[in-house]
């Protein structure tokens, strides 16, 4: 069997345990967070949070915040909208890729483990770096492409085409918030993802696709006929497993499968 080895440098060792509980506390919790500074030589390490619950509120991004503003002023993490409408806050937690803001602590049992977003290069802590991603983004143009002269006010749209878009139950391809935990799960992205756009990215290529006020199927479908932008997905299912808005970006993927499919045969 073959064995592998990481090198010396990425291998995570023990960090502190910091008990910030104190003396009285009834309801404690331990957050295991990892670390690691880019500005020393120090290898990553878990470090070790044992907090009161009812000093914060209930979900996930509580508690880093408690221990950010109460505890350890050090940790790095990024947040914004406490909702999960901004995908800020993806990491994963408890073994999955989520958001913190909408994970509740009381949904982990035992020690709440907090790595970052898997397989990115990591800026700082919790924070991944985006910059392939955003590129990856910015290169199926997503914005409505027209030829044809536009209507004195906005173009319109029939309800069942922006269902396409929405979804009924609002879990179509339009609330995608980027938040990447689908394609940092996926295994094809792990091992292609110079090439391979991943799941959120082709989420939203479908997004444009199927939108009728745009104008620019045919070259959209043609920019992503390639072995690898497109055809890397071998439906393992892992994005639309994670995904903590319970989106399908699997379904979307397969759709432009089809119409290139469709395509072809016609």
């Amino acid at each position: 069997m073959a064995q592998f080895t990481l090198p010396k440098n990425s291998k995570v060792k023990k960090g502190n345990d910091i008990d910030a509980a104190g003396a009285g506390a009834k309801r404690m919790k331990t957050v295991r967070i990892y670390r690691w500074n880019p500005d020393d030589s120090e290898n990553p390490r878990l470090d070790s949070y044992t907090i009161d619950l009812d000093k914060c509120g209930p979900m996930v991004l509580d508690a880093l915040i408690h221990i950010k503003n109460d505890v350890d002023s050090t940790l790095t993490f990024r947040r914004s909208c406490r909702e999960g409408i901004c995908g800020s806050c993806a990491m994963n937690i408890d073994g999955t890729n989520t958001l913190a803001c909408t994970k509740a602590l009381d949904d982990v049992k035992g020690d709440v483990k907090i790595t970052p977003l898997p397989h990115m290069p990591v800026v700082k802590d919790l924070v991944p770096d985006l910059t392939h991603v955003y590129a990856q983004y910015e290169a199926i143009e997503p914005w409505m492409k027209t030829d044809s002269t536009p209507p004195a006010r906005e173009r319109l749209q029939a309800p069942d085409d922006a269902d396409v878009l929405n979804g009924h139950d609002g879990r179509g391809p339009a609330a995608c918030i980027l938040c990447f935990c689908c394609s940092t799960s996926c295994p094809s992205y792990w091992w292609n993802g110079d090439r391979f756009l991943g799941p959120a990215i082709l989420m939203q290529a479908w997004r444009w696709i199927s939108d009728t006020r745009d104008e620019a199927k045919g070259e959209r479908l043609d920019q992503l006929e390639d072995p690898f932008r497109l055809y890397r997905c071998h439906t393992i299912m892992n994005c639309t497993k994670t995904c903590p808005k319970g989106l399908n970006p699997a379904q979307s993927i397969g759709e432009i499968k089809k119409l290139l499919a469709t395509r072809k045969q016609g």
